[in-house]
């Protein structure tokens, strides 16, 4: 009887045994969740992209400035907001150095604590394999005959049940530290690649940094140059101005004490008709630079102009609008060599910026006769003829008198 549950054990139960022994479930490992670190390093590469996206579009901004008619006022406010944005960006990427940093020890830490766990259970498993060795490829079946009754059967059972699943989950852990180890060393190699190209990249943005510092001061300085000159340009000018606004009024007194003489001679009418209007040959041919009236300059300073400015070549010949005599032929100031031509009745043509006069206080010039050529007096202008037309000593638009052009 006993042999033959013996065989009847061999040959049915063991079998199963073995199986279900073969054919455990495999366990169940935890996915691990990303950690916060990456989403922040996300969160801060977005922030410098842009970052990067904001200062390109001022350096395009700075461009445009830089091709067309533009203050340099203009430029110092872009350069500002570039400085203010590189500052930023250098701010960000501090930031993002900390967190890689940060990522590092935590992928080292956790590289050298997968490397310890990796040996202690490598250890163990080489054990392991030594006992199944030496116990024989049998072990199982002899343990499972070996009981004495169905109880002792179910607890052998059991027991060899439990023992292939820890040999299983120790085989699993084995290779998921392995598997851990090569993905932390991966990430090593990529995190200090990461800190290298920040490190980098910083030390380019601070460069940057300190060289719109030097612009933005270099401009800065040249603005405040540019407004102190300014102002000063325009005291003179209106101190020249004022020159020649006495010169005319003190003629026009002489000229009216002079008719108001006992047995004064009747003073000769002026050349300059009221007929002339929108029909008098222009005293040089050219592009209008300035206009008559209050000009807004670039920098927000204002300029009133009493006459216009005709652009030219230096050397071009000025010629008279009309006939009269020269009561002026001097340098005056801003206005460089001048010349202005009484034409009569109290009625005055002025040409200013001059590069050379050719004729003298006191010489009758005739309409259409050439009084000196065009010059480059103003270095805030190209060289070109300044033309006031005053009647009665008043100045007003030339362009009212000038002929038309097509």
């Amino acid at each position: 009887m006993t042999r033959r549950a013996n065989t009847w054990w061999v040959t049915a139960v063991a079998p199963c045994m073995a199986l279900a022994i073969a054919t455990l479930p495999a366990a169940h490992v935890a996915a691990q969740q990303p950690p916060s670190s990456e989403q922040r390093l996300r969160q801060q590469q977005d922030e410098l992209d842009k970052l990067r996206k904001e200062r390109s579009d001022l350096e395009a901004r700075m461009s445009a400035l830089q091709r067309s008619a533009r203050s340099l006022t203009d430029e110092v406010n872009n350069l500002e907001a570039q400085r203010q944005t590189t500052r930023r960006l250098v701010e960000a990427l501090d930031k993002q150095l900390e967190t890689i940093n940060e990522e590092v020890i935590k992928a080292g830490t956790g590289l050298v604590k997968a490397e310890s766990e990796l040996e202690g259970k490598k250890g163990a498993l080489q054990r392991r394999m030594v006992e199944i060795y030496k116990r024989g490829s049998l072990y199982d079946v002899e343990a499972m005959l070996s009981a004495q009754s169905f109880a002792g059967l179910v607890a052998r059972y059991k027991y060899l049940h439990e023992l292939a699943l820890n040999d299983r989950n120790l085989v699993r852990r084995v290779e998921g530290l392995r598997d851990q180890i090569i993905t932390q060393r991966m990430l090593l190699v990529r995190l200090q690649d990461e800190v290298g190209r920040n490190r980098q990249e910083k030390d380019r943005e601070a460069r940057r940094l300190a060289d719109l510092e030097s612009r933005r001061q270099k401009n800065l300085t040249a603005v405040q140059l540019t407004a102190q000159r300014t102002r000063e340009r325009l005291q003179q000018l209106a101190r020249d101005e004022s020159r020649i606004a006495n010169a005319i009024s003190t003629l026009e007194t002489a000229r009216r004490r002079a008719e108001m003489a006992p047995n004064a001679r009747p003073s000769a009418p002026s050349t300059i008709r009221t007929s002339d209007l929108g029909k008098l040959d222009w005293p040089v041919e050219g592009d209008i630079l300035y206009r008559f009236g209050r000009v807004i300059n670039p920098n927000n300073t204002t300029t009133r102009w009493n006459g216009i400015g005709i652009g030219a070549s230096v050397g071009t010949s000025v010629k008279s609008i009309a006939a009269g005599e020269v009561v002026l032929a001097d340098n005056v100031g801003t206005y460089g060599p001048t010349v202005i031509v009484q034409h009569g009745g109290g009625d005055y043509s002025v040409y200013g910026s001059l590069q050379n006069i050719g004729v003298r206080r006191g010489q009758q010039v005739t309409k259409g006769q050439s009084i000196g050529t065009v010059g480059a007096t103003d270095p805030e202008l190209p060289p070109h003829l300044h033309f006031e037309i005053r009647p009665k000593g008043r100045a007003i638009d030339p362009l009212e008198y000038l002929r038309a052009r097509r």
